[in-house]
């Protein structure tokens, strides 16, 4: 008779993360009844879960005794493509009351942090076209963060990590003489195109006023986009808005228009064109070979290159940083007929986490 394992019903803590593509520090990791429980709205890592099961399985204490106390014991993951560790935390059991109570204390914490972000959500036009379950899952996964006014949210230059969504208050888009470009209010979002571009913040971001916002971590962020093809949908529609409210704050596209990819990334350009509904042709040059990109009523129709053509192409393109751009207006008129390569934002966001899984078979190969 095949003999059943005892698993220890235990809880562990993230301590650190290194290119996780999952989990952040400070999350817990739960063994009990049998099952492993990870963060809410969180996929379930098989390499972490059979670490796991190693751990509790084998009889074992997860505590030690030292001159320096109580000491806990550490682990790590294993590690795919980044890696996590963890130590223990306490028993699944506890013991005694206090405990049971600071149990059931963060059990109600959860859930007032999923009534309060839920509830205010829900209002927002923004949120509207999103079911009860998407929502909840998107809610999990945010952080409050509250700033006095005039306090620097995101500034020019540096990377980008968080997805903002305005709760309460007034920000404003600052240029770098401290003009201000433009105002965002309650329901709206910023930081999603350093996030999608992999570029530094392009303009500062102040609070005008006491400021709170919902932030979503770039690690969730891109997870969220790969998981959920609902609120994938979703925050297509909000990329779509503020590529639209660029456009109109840049003025109008005109032909001719020239720069450098490193005042203006890829993807910003692109949505430049779309948003403006432009028909004509970038031109590019770049350090390895040239390339052409058209359009046609802000569609995109037609990709080359290097050796490659549509979607290929741009993706490829997606990823470049430096090189020359020219848009002029109009395209051959062979072209009037030749139907879109796909949906633009779709196009997109295909690109964008196309060039996150190159980066990740990359980094394996190393």
């Amino acid at each position: 008779m095949r003999q059943e394992k005892k698993f220890s019903d235990a809880i562990f803590v993230i301590t650190e993360e290194r290119s996780c593509p999952f989990y952040n520090v400070g999350e817990e990791l739960k063994v009990e009844a049998h099952s492993v429980v990870v963060p809410a709205a969180k996929a379930t890592c098989m390499i972490l879960v059979e670490k796991l099961v190693s751990i509790t399985t084998k009889k074992q204490t997860f505590e030690r005794f030292s001159q320096l106390g109580v000491q806990k014991s550490n682990f790590d993951c294993g590690g795919c493509q980044g890696m996590i560790r963890f130590e223990y935390k306490k028993e699944k059991g506890f013991a005694t009351l206090q405990m049971k109570l600071l149990s059931e204390t963060e059990a109600r914490r959860r859930r007032m942090h999923l009534d309060k972000f839920y509830g205010r959500l829900r209002n927002f036009h923004l949120f509207e076209s999103l079911d009860d379950d998407a929502l909840a899952d998107l809610t999990a996964l945010l952080e409050l963060k509250k700033y006095p006014a005039n306090k620097v949210l995101l500034k020019k230059g540096d990377p980008g990590t968080h997805l903002f969504i305005l709760l309460q208050g007034q920000v404003g888009v600052i240029a770098d003489d401290g003009h201000r470009l433009a105002e965002m209010s309650k329901g709206e979002i910023f930081g999603e195109m350093s996030l999608l571009s992999g570029e530094p913040v392009s303009c500062s971001i102040y609070s005008l006023q006491e400021t709170e916002v919902a932030t979503l971590s770039i690690k969730n962020f891109k997870y969220v986009l790969k998981k959920y093809p609902v609120l994938q949908l979703f925050l297509l529609k909000m990329l779509v808005d503020r590529a639209q409210a660029m456009a109109l704050r840049s003025g109008n596209i005109t032909s001719g228009m020239s720069g450098e990819l490193d005042e203006i990334n890829m993807v910003e350009l692109l949505q430049l064109i779309n948003s403006s509904q432009k028909t004509g042709i970038i031109e590019l040059i770049l350090d390895d070979a040239k390339a052409t990109v058209l359009f046609r009523d802000g569609e995109l129709i037609q990709v080359k290159y290097r050796n490659l053509v549509g979607k290929d192409a741009l993706f490829a393109l997606l990823a470049q940083k430096s090189g020359h751009f020219t848009y002029t207006k109009g395209i051959p008129t062979k072209m009037n007929d030749q139907p879109p390569l796909g949906g633009f934002m779709g196009l997109i966001m295909e690109g964008v986490q196309w060039i996150d899984e190159q980066e990740e078979e990359d980094w394996q190969q190393k």
